[in-house]
């Protein structure tokens, strides 16, 4: 028992405690759980649905992009503008590839730490680039979809001029506090 005991985290009762106050709620109240659980999930199955499409674009235009060479192309291309504002030349494609998808630059990330050391200029770039943006295009495409409407060309651009801020002000804030 002792063992036991000394391995126990409140932690590890969260959820169950979580699943146990529902259930009992449910119960309280005289509600069919069963029921109530099969109808949100087929609520949840039916907007999977309507929003896959969208992902599923997402996806393979990201795919075709990165595989063409369009990050590298469009990296040469605005690398005088970002030298001139002070944002390392590493962090480039993970500003790019920032508001389409996050497991892409997730994996960009990780390829700019393995390659400079996470407490240099560019890991640290790197680091607050990846804790204040957002995949803008992911995001917008699923709550669009879920919602059933258009997205304007004015919250797109909105939404990519708070990237764009976000992206200039990880190079500043880190240049500010570090050096």
């Amino acid at each position: 028992m002792g063992k036991y005991l000394s391995n126990f985290n409140f932690s590890d009762l969260v959820l169950p405690l979580i699943i146990a106050f529902i259930l009992l709620y449910g119960l309280i109240k005289k509600v069919n759980i069963i029921d109530t659980f099969i109808k949100g999930a087929i609520a949840n199955i039916k907007i999977s649905l309507e929003i896959f499409p969208s992902i599923l674009l997402l996806m393979v235009s990201i795919g075709m992009f990165s595989s063409s060479g369009g990050i590298n192309a469009l990296t040469k291309l605005i690398s005088p503008v970002t030298s001139f504002l002070g944002f390392p030349k590493e962090c480039v494609p993970l500003a790019i590839i920032r508001p389409l998808s996050g497991s892409g630059a997730l994996s960009i990330f990780d390829s700019i730490l393995s390659e400079n050391s996470p407490d240099g200029f560019a890991g640290r770039v790197a680091s607050v680039l990846m804790g204040s943006t957002e995949t803008t295009f992911y995001t917008l495409s699923v709550y669009y979809a879920a919602c059933k409407v258009k997205p304007t060309k004015r919250i797109i651009f909105y939404c990519l001029f708070a990237d764009l801020v976000g992206f200039i002000m990880s190079s500043l804030v880190v240049t500010i506090i570090y050096h």
